[in-house]
């Protein structure tokens, strides 16, 4: 194998496949990129076995092949070459060592063999739809803050995703849940997406995803079985498993009896929020609001950092003291951009938060006592 490329177009691609590598492995091959250099093309791979990236980049291939290389160490050595510079890349003859180049700087690296690197993405996935990326960057920006990282019900550990029915549309309905807090997001379902299964796609992957998909081309090609899922974009392909187990039944905790309205710039309420739990308890980050009418009080006490107050104006006409989570309600009005409405029972039944000028979202919260 041997070839020169630019290093800027080398490296954007190893900043997207590196991230998958664990920086501790156990199994060898599994802290190594996958390269082949074939038809003007180097193609690079990284797994960790459950999720896997393969990116193309256009190269001046003189001599074709494929080996593995140690993927941190590849990335650093790249990033560490001057910006405008190419980069000459050749292996040895038995396949042992690459010798990178860049100027008047040379490393040798140890290769381990091709035939040992494992593949995931095989397998035909017979589900397929496409998707704007706007779409699916909205999709996991309003609900990934609430997926859990509780191991033991790893369930909750990602997006559950499912086409299904809402006042009479069929949408395409993103949940996430950690048990305090629920995120639910719909758009109107694209087309062939209508048979798709329910999946729970995992948190890794959902990150992953959304760092690719940040300057992404328009449409996203998502194909998908019963385990698996695929994002396909510009030169990049992400395969993934999916969690194997069932998502609770997330509509029996959205209430539907809450009968108290409240109104607020959400702006002006995420800063109050935040200005208020500077002096909440670090654990527990309990955050009072009581309601009087048309002001709304929010208040934190701490044993050790003392107390905080502040008041401002809504649209409401309740009387009631509930508590929250300061993070969690930050988490969900950072979400929202015309207007936020909080539906309320009492201080302990959860509440749902809602954008005025969005119906696509909808969030539920657990109270707190305080």
């Amino acid at each position: 194998m041997k070839l020169s490329i630019e290093r800027a177009a080398l490296l954007r691609s190893l900043n997207h496949v590196q991230s998958v590598v664990e920086r501790r492995n156990t199994i060898p091959i599994l802290s190594n990129v996958l390269l082949k250099a074939e038809d003007g093309v180097l193609s690079l791979s990284s797994t960790d076995m459950d999720l896997e990236i393969n990116e193309s980049v256009a190269a001046d291939v003189s001599q074709p092949g494929a080996t593995t290389a140690p993927a941190h160490t590849f990335h650093d050595i790249v990033r560490k070459f001057s910006g405008d510079s190419t980069i000459e890349m050749e292996l040895n003859a038995e396949g042992t060592q690459i010798t990178v180049k860049s100027g008047r700087s040379q490393f040798k690296l140890s290769c381990l063999p091709v035939a040992d690197f494992p593949e995931i993405s095989a397998n035909a996935l017979p589900s397929g739809f496409s998707i704007p990326a706007s779409d699916l960057r909205a999709l996991i920006d309003r609900t990934k803050f609430a997926m859990s990282t509780e191991e033991t019900r790893y369930y909750l550990n990602g997006i559950y995703l499912h086409a299904c029915e809402s006042n009479g549309v069929d949408v395409l309905r993103a949940v996430a849940t950690d048990g305090h807090r629920l995120a639910r997001f719909e758009m109107p379902l694209p087309e062939s997406a209508a048979n798709m299964p329910g999946i729970i796609i995992p948190r890794k992957t959902i990150l992953e995803v959304r760092k690719l998909i940040e300057d992404a081309a328009d449409q996203i090609n998502i194909s998908l079985s019963e385990n698996k899922i695929r994002f396909a974009f510009d030169h990049i392909v992400l395969t993934s498993k999916l969690i194997d187990g069932t998502f609770p039944d997330y509509g029996r905790v959205i209430p539907e009896g809450n009968d108290k309205i409240v109104e607020v710039d959400p702006k002006t309420f995420s800063s109050a929020i935040d200005r208020v739990s500077t002096i909440s308890d670090e654990k527990s980050r309990a955050l009072k609001i009581t309601l009087n009418g048309k002001q709304m009080t929010l208040s934190a006490n701490s044993p050790e950092s003392g107390s905080a107050t502040e008041e401002m104006e809504v649209n409401g006409n309740s009387s009631m003291e509930i508590g929250f989570n300061a993070k969690y309600l930050m988490d969900i009005t950072s979400q929202l951009e015309g207007g936020c409405r909080l539906t309320l029972a009492d201080s302990g039944s959860p509440t749902i938060i809602q954008d005025n000028s969005d119906t696509s979202s909808l969030y539920v919260l657990m109270p707190l006592r305080v």
